[in-house]
Formats: structure tokens, sequence, C-alpha cells
């Protein structure tokens, strides 16, 4: 399926450093991805309207700080495993108020923020994940509400569940079908990679962006669960093989457009995307 002007914008402008590029080459990479010219500038001009985009100078386009936080959670993914710390068996809790006193938007950005930070739903209006990530529930919290949520979140540390809620929450996910998504994606990326070397620059930096967006998908909606509830060196060996991959398309991408672009990704969020990053 033929990517729309603005993921092909926002995730090519998440791709460059710092965040910037003039709209020549923004034109250029665009039609290699099926994005005629006239859309993207039609795209350049909505955007910087609605505050997703600003100009730094003629015809030069960065993006805005409503693409920021997104920007930050999705950069954060090479360095995975130094946010995963050893578990001692708490959990960190949310609860992001009555969802009927909220519109359709607000909902989607709390969903997505949860979704985006491994909680998962334990009862109405209570979603839950190990506490075992870098800065506890006081960091989480602060990266649920840039991320979406309600400035009114509730996040707290649980220790002491019942046996039966403790099951459950430890229920939440399947740590077979996650570590058969690392080792699927890993041998993906290893046969990609063998395959790409023969192909035509331009076919490579193309397929990089779709291909790139599937693994990065994976690893930005991982829960970051820690052992037992996951196997580790399977995640593990899924992100050494995904960086692999983000340098060969940074190198192809700034070989071709001057702009590196790694893994890109699009999803469902507030700007129609959960775009990638370098």
């Amino acid at each position: 399926m033929r990517p729309t002007a603005k993921r092909v914008l926002l995730e090519l402008l998440s791709a460059a450093s710092p965040h910037e590029a003039p709209a020549a080459v923004l034109v250029e990479a665009a039609a290699l991805l099926g994005v005629g010219e006239s859309n993207v500038r039609v795209t350049l001009a909505r955007l910087v309207a609605a505050g997703t985009l600003e100009v730094t100078g003629r015809g030069q386009y960065r993006l805005g700080r409503a693409a920021q936080a997104i920007t930050r959670q999705v950069t954060s993914w090479r360095d995975l495993e130094k946010q995963v710390l050893r578990w001692d068996g708490g959990w960190a809790c949310a609860h992001l108020g009555d969802g009927a006193g909220r519109d359709r938007g607000d909902a989607r950005r709390s969903a997505r923020a949860l979704g985006l930070l491994g909680f998962r739903a334990l009862a109405r209006g209570l979603d839950v994940r190990p506490d075992n990530l870098d800065g506890g529930v006081a960091l989480l919290r602060e990266r649920l509400v840039a991320l979406g949520a309600p400035e009114a979140a509730i996040v707290f540390r649980a220790t002491d569940l019942d046996a039966g809620a403790e099951a459950r929450a430890r229920g939440l996910w399947s740590a077979d079908k996650l570590s058969a998504s690392y080792r699927h994606t890993r041998e993906r990326i290893e046969r990609w990679l063998v395959a790409a070397a023969d192909l035509d620059p331009r076919v490579a930096a193309r397929e990089a962006f779709f291909f790139g967006g599937d693994v990065l998908r994976t690893i930005l909606f991982d829960p970051r669960l820690p052992e037992p509830l996951v196997d580790v060196a399977e995640r593990r060996a899924m992100v050494a093989a995904a960086r692999r991959l983000d340098l060969f398309g940074r190198r192809i991408w700034a070989r071709l457009f001057g702009v590196p672009h790694g893994l890109v990704i699009a999803a469902e969020g507030e700007h129609d995307h959960v775009h990638h990053v370098s």
C-alpha cells in the first residue's frame, strides 16, 4: 500500500538530524516512495498550519513541538535493554480516569500511550505492567502524559496483589508468543540483509523504509518485560539485528539523499503515525 504524504514527511524528518530537512530533499525522497511533488508541498503547508512542522528558513522544515514526545519515545529503541531493570515483583499501575468523560481522540491517545509503555488492562480503569523500567512509576507517569494521557493520570506502585490478581497480571502477556516474535523478526532481518546486498540502492532504500516499519513496530510496542515473564536473550538478539538493519538503512538513505534514515514506522497515533527515528 502506498504511504501517505503525511506519513512520509513526518518519518523523513524524524530520521534527519536535527529533525530538519529542505523541501527539495523531502520531495526527492518522497518520489522514491511513490508520493508526488504537489502532494508533498500541499501536505507541508498543512502540517505547518497545524503546528506539526515548523519553517526554519527558506524551504527548510523541521518537526514541531507536537511531534517531539513521540520522537523521543521512538528514538529510545536502540537502548532498550538499558531501560530494563531487574524485577523485584512489584507492579506499576495506571488509572487514567473515566473514559466515558473523554472524547474519542483523548481515549485514542490514552490507549496509545498505555500501549507504547507496555501497560495491559488488569481491571476496568486499571492498567498494569511490571515495575522494571528505569525511572520507576514517576518517569512512567511523566511519559504517559507526554504521550497523550490526561494530566490527571494516577500512576502508582503495587506490591501486595492477592494471589488471584497476581496470577492474572502475570498472564496478561504470552512469553511464548513474545519470544517467538523476537526470533521470527531477527530471522527476517538476517535474511533481508543478505538479499539487500544485491539490490539496486534505490530499491534497497525503498524496501528498507517499509520493512523497517514492520521491525520497529515490533520493538516500539514491545512491553519490555523482565525475566521470567519473557526470554530476554531472544529480545536482545532481535534488537541487535535491528541495529544492523538500521545502520544499513541510514547509510543507503544518506548516500542517496543526504538524509540518514534508519528504521521507520507507521501506526495510528496523534499524527496518524508513530514515526521512526535516528
